[in-house]
């Protein structure tokens, strides 16, 4: 099978698809109240969206996962998984989502081809979570995290380490103990309103747990998806990850690209890298020359290190987180 590497011989496999910027929360690292969004006239259409995946697809992409801003406020997004996982080489397609929509279409997702779903959950409180948030919406997102468990397909919590939620680390692990769940905890980067937010490192979480579950032992990651560092618990069912993003680099692993909503094919999320494909594609030109070349000038690392040379100007809801 043909596949496309960077210039750095990384093979990438893994897309990223954006279906949209909007979301019905207001977290403030991500899409804090103010912020504007796209025009839709401007937002990629799900034939379009398709059409970036076969052209990924021949390039040797295998997995994708849908995002946002919050991909279940997209109307009729089954449509579009389903139009996805019809792509021949397209082996996996999964979702992240706060959930919050999530437990009413699943089902709907589940027989239009979704394989899994990663829910973002930065807390187990629920006056805390409407403080994150905006939203009095902690119970939704819990509904969503068991039904998502009882349909069968694999679930993951995405959890953003913050000074607000740093305590309640030993808590939110627990969601894996009687559940067959991955909780990851990831580090927050510096990108769009994350700048204005304190680091704080998975290793900082990881010596608070081994506290309290001193015989946490390393597992084995499946090291295709995605850069997650993973730890089982005895006695739980589930597993415990860590995505050090700006304390541990891992770009030399990266295997990723991201497509934005508005069509912009991104390469990594530290630089504003990358090809415009809205204008291509709406101009009936063949846009596989354009994302090979973009994906070979991947950059080699990111510089999240460094503030000052990031270039990327937008948020992670205008990216896709």
């Amino acid at each position: 099978m043909f596949f496309v590497i960077d210039s750095f011989g990384r093979k990438i496999e893994y897309l990223r698809v954006s279906v949209t910027d909007r979301c019905n929360l207001r977290c403030g690292y991500c899409m804090p109240n103010g912020i504007t969004s796209i025009p839709m006239e401007e937002i990629l259409t799900f034939e379009e969206i398709a059409e970036v995946c076969k052209a990924a697809a021949s390039l040797g992409i295998k997995y994708i996962r849908l995002t946002g801003g919050e991909p279940l406020v997209r109307y009729d997004i089954e449509k579009l998984v389903y139009m996805i996982k019809s792509v021949d080489g397209i082996e996996k397609l999964t979702m992240t989502t706060n959930g919050i929509s999530l437990k009413d279409k699943l089902t709907s997702l589940i027989n239009a081809g979704m394989d899994g779903v990663n829910i973002s959950l930065d807390t187990l409180e629920k006056e805390k979570y409407a403080y994150l948030t905006g939203f009095d919406c902690f119970d939704k997102a819990i509904e969503a995290v068991d039904a998502a468990c009882e349909s069968g397909i694999k679930v993951k919590i995405n959890t953003v380490v913050l000074k607000e939620n740093i305590d309640e680390c030993t808590q939110i692990v627990e969601l894996a103990k009687d559940r067959p769940i991955d909780v990851r905890f990831i580090e927050l980067m510096p990108i769009g309103e994350g700048k204005n937010y304190s680091s704080i490192s998975c290793g900082e979480v990881f010596e608070r747990l081994k506290k309290v579950y001193p015989n946490i032992y390393p597992e084995t990651s499946d090291g295709l998806t995605g850069p997650a560092v993973y730890y089982g618990i005895d006695g739980f069912k589930g597993k415990i990850g860590f995505i050090n993003a700006v304390h541990n680099m891992f770009c030399e692993s990266c295997n990723r690209i991201r497509l934005t909503s508005d069509g912009f094919l991104k390469t990594c999320l530290c630089y504003d890298s990358g090809v415009m494909l809205k204008n291509i594609l709406r101009e009936g030109k063949d846009i596989r020359p354009y994302m090979e070349k973009a994906i070979y000038q991947k950059p080699e690392k990111h510089c999240f290190e460094n503030k000052t040379e990031i270039t990327e100007k937008r948020g992670m809801s205008g990216i896709g987180g």
